[in-house]
């Protein structure tokens, strides 16, 4: 059973789609279309297991539950009047800050014939980060960090404090293991943007709300870089990923999207535009 993540790591050939420099210049909305399009394609066989990185330039990503926020409108301009773009995926949980310093990598896995539970998903990718960052010799627990932003049982902390949080999603026989990693710049500071937006956006309804949007305590979420005392930035992250990824392996092989995968990424990026385009109108 302990090896069980690891059996999950471990594939004949990996495909590296790596958007880490890229992102930063494009819409965020495409990741998401992006994974769901590549959901798509490995689900049925026609690409193998899939890891993705992508960083973007300052945006905050809301779940859905967001959007059901009383004055969802007054959040949003506030974190707009902080230099941030707003957008929602296409799939739950809360909102999550999205910076040069914040490493997101998606890990896409064929759901298999005796399927892939929950749990065997977020402890492969849990596994994947200690491996990386096992030459730093800490202790990485997975467990709700209670306080964060985008609270969740698989929130990745060090000596109590958040770092990383993982999501799933899953499509068209495809399974998304999704992480965002703050790699260095304030955790603090981007906890505190967060709880300053769900003070905008609930104002006094807070207690009326069927919904329980996260009290945010901004001293409980911290980058890598300051929970280690070692600079660590994305460009770091993303060698070690690719270099656990090559141990695990037989074959790292780089690609952009095919043809087929293209056409299925323009309809999924049209949903993603509708879709926040209905929420924003």
């Amino acid at each position: 059973m302990k090896n069980e993540p690891i059996e999950l790591l471990t594939q004949p050939k990996w495909r590296i789609i790596d958007q880490s420099s890229l992102g930063l210049y494009v819409d965020p909305k495409q990741s998401f279309a992006m994974d769901d399009t590549l959901c798509a394609s490995v689900g049925k066989g026609l690409s193998p297991a899939t890891a993705r990185s992508w960083v973007h330039h300052n945006t905050i990503v809301l779940g859905i539950q967001d959007t059901r926020l009383p004055f969802l409108q007054d959040g949003v301009k506030l974190l707009e009047e902080e230099g941030y773009r707003v957008i929602v995926r296409n799939s739950g949980g809360l909102a999550v800050v999205l910076d040069e310093g914040v490493l997101n990598v998606s890990l896409i896995f064929a759901e298999q014939k005796k399927g892939i539970d929950i749990d065997r998903g977020y402890d492969a990718m849990v596994a994947l980060i200690r491996r990386m960052l096992a030459m730093y010799e800490v202790e990485i627990e997975a467990y709700e960090i209670v306080g964060s932003y985008c609270p969740g049982s698989y929130d990745l902390s060090i000596n109590g404090k958040k770092f990383a949080g993982i999501s799933q999603r899953r499509l068209r026989g495809g399974v998304a293991v999704q992480i965002y990693l703050c790699a260095d710049g304030s955790g603090p500071e981007r906890a505190d943007l967060i709880r300053r937006f769900y003070d905008a956006a609930l104002k006094d309804k807070r207690p009326e709300v069927k919904a329980v949007f996260p009290d945010i305590q901004p001293d409980t979420m911290a980058s890598l870089s300051e929970l280690i005392g070692e600079p660590i930035d994305c460009t770091l992250l993303m060698r070690l990923l690719l270099e656990e990824l090559q141990k695990l392996s037989d074959q790292l092989t780089a690609s952009g999207l095919n043809a087929e995968e293209q056409l299925e990424f323009e309809k999924n990026m049209t949903r993603m535009i509708e879709r926040n385009e209905k929420v924003f109108s």
